[in-house]
């Protein structure tokens, strides 16, 4: 279990992108170090990654992945539009956070060439809140999910952390996606379940956990650890924001892990 650092707090803006395609990098000169393409959570935007990609520096090139704000896509759509976007002259190593962890993993189980490691954080195998399936199921065709206020889904996803600044880029990421994109992946995360696609995961994991996470309890993830076969799981201090929130800490651990994923046992130890 990895000791709780503290990370940075802002934020860069990050364009827009067209559906699918890339919204953000780092530049890397070096061809050999694995790039890292990075799967976004539920705005599907990759704008909420700009923290993490400022953190990450030039030592690692990251590339943030927008899905299509505009077409109502589940895990499997959104897998075959993945597909032809991996890298195929070099390796790679994928990161799904959140919503996008089942995707990664799905991706990562058909051990696509190159793939030399996995990195989730704060995400799940199966739907994180069981209890919620049969009761949010009939109300998702309901909810105006465009017109919620944003405070409260800020406050859940950023805890203590929740401030005006992330609440608008909480926002600015939501605000391109319809009410049946968000709906569509919202029963994607009810119905979801891939733990057979997980135990087939062969390439070492790396799985970042937050202290605080409001959205993904303790049980999912211990259950999600259960399933892989090759994982370290790290614990920072952080709410389920925790790649915006805790940039820093969790930039550290996914470079040494980028570094040597093999070796990797986890936060460097500092006197």
């Amino acid at each position: 279990m990895g000791r709780g650092m503290k990370g940075d707090a802002r934020g860069l803006c990050v364009g827009p992108a067209a559906p699918g395609g890339i919204v953000a990098g780092v530049p890397n000169a070096s061809t050999t170090r694995p790039r890292l393409i990075l799967l976004p959570g539920l705005d599907g935007s990759g704008r909420l990654f700009a923290p993490l990609l400022a953190a990450l520096g030039t030592g690692i090139e990251a590339r943030a992945i927008a899905y299509p704000a505009d077409r109502a896509l589940g895990y499997a759509e959104l897998a075959d539009l993945l597909r032809p976007q991996l890298p195929a002259d070099r390796p790679f190593m994928l990161l799904g956070e959140s919503f996008s962890g089942p995707l990664a993993i799905r991706l990562a189980a058909e051990r696509p060439p190159g793939l030399v490691g996995l990195v989730l954080c704060c995400t799940f195998a199966r739907n994180p809140r069981p209890w919620l399936g049969a009761l949010a199921r009939p109300l998702l065709g309901l909810l105006p999910l465009r017109l919620l206020p944003v405070a409260p889904a800020c406050l859940a996803l950023a805890g203590r952390d929740s401030n005006a600044h992330w609440r608008a880029e909480l926002k600015a990421a939501l605000a391109p996606q319809s009410s049946a994109v968000l709906r569509a992946r919202l029963r994607a995360v009810l119905a979801v379940d891939v733990r057979s696609e997980a135990a087939a995961v062969e390439v070492p994991v790396l799985a970042l956990r937050a202290a605080r996470d409001l959205i993904v309890p303790p049980a999912a993830s211990r259950a999600l650890m259960e399933c892989l076969p090759r994982a370290t799981s790290i614990d920072l201090e952080g709410p389920h924001f925790l790649l915006q929130v805790a940039s820093h800490a969790a930039a550290e651990v996914v470079a040494r892990f980028v570094a040597d994923p093999v070796k990797f046992d986890g936060p460097q130890r500092r006197s």
